[in-house]
């Protein structure tokens, strides 16, 4: 009966979810109940959701404090030395650009936030591919294979979302997924350097006006009026036209703030990776320094919040429904019930290698669920099954990051990143889709085959 109702509770919520019936907000928190209620579980369902929301509570506080310290970075310019000196470095030379553009991305999705990630790469580097006619399809894929494999950050989405559906730390989920990680940004820059050599053949070494440099570097393409490129009036004909945003402006750093700003995020990032402080203390400590430092008004704070506030909030209630959804389905003992039914149905010969299974078919899932819908209503299940064949349920989690909206959520029509992305380039997705899902996949093989070697993940026959 109980796994009945944890079926029931997670087809509903598959079916709201990629239907867009309702908000994933509302499914998390509304579908769970009516079923708790069936099964009798009424007297225990308020203990249920509280325990929930506590098991989430350190990574929703580390994602709020994690958005708005990268916001802030931003904002102070620390990341507009490394735009200004890609530009210098390519010196019109395609695969040096290509590359650059790839670190660049990379750089910039350190917030955390694909459609920023976007926004402000394909900004700074797009009058670039068009002074020397490079391939906007290119620029779209290597866009998307640097902002995928930065998506595993345990600030990011998916892994965020693991964390939260698991109940774990960055340091059980991320952690050991470290030198996969640093092995697929190995992969990323091969393939954007390789990407660049044929791009390089097919043009030959060019070079763009030192004002288009200028102008890029500055989220701009140097020429104003309808008739540029690409501008909001040429929308017709370029197939969907292109967006352009300027980099936020509000808080400039001076040298000496700058360098204290450089210094303090490679502190921080250090002692992530070292784990001197739980991570949400980490964010937290690092954030209020950030703000003394580069805002140090009560009104500029204030400012800076109302800013970011509505980035911050759309986060961290996702991350709390979902503290109600799985804790109502722990608590209940739905997924345990579900775990066991799937159990009895895997061959044992093949339950050994659930981690890697998930791995292989983790990139591929995304052009099919929603990171809610994978994430809260699927990894659960998967990873309270593999605890019957002796596979720690964090095992699963990390196999799931592999692919599954990190190096996937670039060409995935469910994100609205993704149309950003084709938007700003002027691709059509189903191109963008056929040049990326080879290189996507590509990427995650490669931290497939690091997380086995250095036993993030397992098999065993």
């Amino acid at each position: 009966m109980t796994a009945v109702l944890g079926l029931c509770t997670l087809g509903l919520f598959l079916v709201l979810v990629m239907t867009n019936r309702v908000s994933v907000l509302a499914a998390l928190v509304l579908v769970p109940i009516p079923f708790a209620l069936i099964g009798g579980f009424g007297p225990d369902l308020g203990q249920h959701v509280l325990d929930g929301l506590a098991t989430v509570a350190p990574t929703g506080i580390m994602i709020a404090f994690a958005v708005l310290y990268f916001c802030l970075m931003i904002e102070t310019g620390l990341f507009d030395p490394v735009i200004r000196g890609i530009l210098r470095l390519a010196k019109g030379d395609p695969m040096r650009i290509t590359v650059g553009t790839a670190v660049l991305a990379m750089v910039v999705a350190l917030d955390g936030e694909g459609a920023s990630t976007f926004l402000i790469t394909v900004s700074a580097m797009l009058p670039v591919y068009r002074r020397l006619g490079m391939s906007r399809l290119l620029l779209a894929g290597v866009v998307g294979l640097g902002a995928g494999v930065m998506n595993m950050i345990p600030w990011g989405g998916p892994t965020a979302r693991a964390m939260a559906a698991l109940d774990a730390g960055a340091e059980d989920i991320f952690t050991p997924m470290v030198p996969a990680m640093l092995g697929g940004i190995a992969w990323v820059l091969v393939v954007a350097w390789w990407l660049g050599r044929k791009e390089r053949a097919r043009l030959g070494l060019l070079e763009p006006d030192p004002g288009q440099a200028e102008g890029a570097a500055q989220g701009t393409d140097g020429r104003d009026g309808p008739d540029a490129p690409g501008a909001p009036g040429a929308a017709g004909r370029g197939g969907t036209g292109t967006l352009r945003v300027e980099a936020p402006q509000a808080i400039r750093a001076g040298a000496v703030r700058g360098a204290f700003n450089l210094l303090l995020t490679v502190v921080l990032i250090v002692s992530l990776v070292a784990e001197v402080l739980p991570l949400p203390v980490l964010f937290i400590l690092a954030f209020t320094v950030a703000a003394m430092v580069n805002v140090p008004r009560w009104k500029d704070q204030q400012e800076f919040l109302e800013r970011h506030g509505k980035s911050v909030v759309l986060v961290t209630t996702m991350i709390f429904a979902a503290g109600v959804f799985t804790g109502i389905l722990t608590g209940t003992g739905m997924i345990e019930a579900m775990a066991a039914g799937l159990v009895a149905v895997v061959p044992e010969s093949v339950g050994g290698l659930l981690p890697l299974l998930v791995a292989l078919v983790s990139m591929p899932l995304s052009l099919v669920f929603t990171p809610d819908a994978f994430y809260f209503g699927i990894l659960p299940v998967l990873a309270e099954s593999a605890t019957h064949f002796g596979i720690p349920p964090e095992e699963i989690g990390r196999a799931a990051i592999l692919g599954q909206m990190t190096t996937g959520f670039p060409l995935s029509p469910l994100t609205p990143a993704t149309f950003i992305l084709v938007g700003m380039t002027g691709v059509s997705l189903g191109e963008h889709q056929r040049f990326l899902f080879r290189w996507a996949l590509g990427t995650t093989l490669v931290m497939t085959a690091i997380a086995l070697a250095t036993g993030a993940i397992s098999v065993s026959l």
